[in-house]
């Protein structure tokens, strides 16, 4: 199966990943430069607040708090 991470690389080659990934056992990967200038990347703030807000996030009350959106048929 392949997969696509997205990832800057910077000035001096080496290569920054935008999320943390899990392999099993060491994979061969492609690198594909594109030549577009990146996007502006996630502000420092967001990415230190997604723990915090995890934890409130991910506990069974707000499971429960919308649980009725689960509930709708896809069509």
């Amino acid at each position: 199966m392949i997969r696509a991470f997205e990832a800057m690389i910077d000035e001096r080659g080496d290569i920054h990943l935008l999320e943390s990934i899990h392999l099993p056992a060491v994979r061969r990967a492609l690198v594909i430069i594109l030549e577009e200038e990146p996007a502006l990347s996630v502000s420092e703030t967001a990415l230190l607040s997604e723990p915090a807000l995890a934890e409130d996030w991910n506990r069974p009350e707000e499971d429960e708090a919308w649980s009725h959106l689960q509930q709708v048929p896809w069509s």
